[in-house]
């Protein structure tokens, strides 16, 4: 297993590859990649989620929870 850090063009060869974006480009998914946000495919949109990373989780947890509290009243 390769230990070195990633350069920038392994993040942008990532990025660009259509193999990690899922559901119509929208979710972001590289084991590889260890960052949790990285910008979204059209960068002015924001920034997204790499959803292999463990701490995905975490993140979006209080959101779900916001969502369900806000929808159950």
């Amino acid at each position: 297993m390769n230990s070195e850090k990633p350069t920038q063009e392994d993040y942008d060869n990532w990025h660009k590859d259509p193999n990690n974006w899922h559901f119509f480009g929208l979710c972001y998914y590289n084991p590889k990649d260890k960052r949790l946000l990285l910008p979204k495919r059209i960068q002015w949109m924001g920034y997204t989620i790499n959803f292999a990373n463990p701490y995905s989780v975490l993140l979006l947890l209080p959101f779900v929870v916001i969502v369900i509290l806000v929808l159950s009243k």
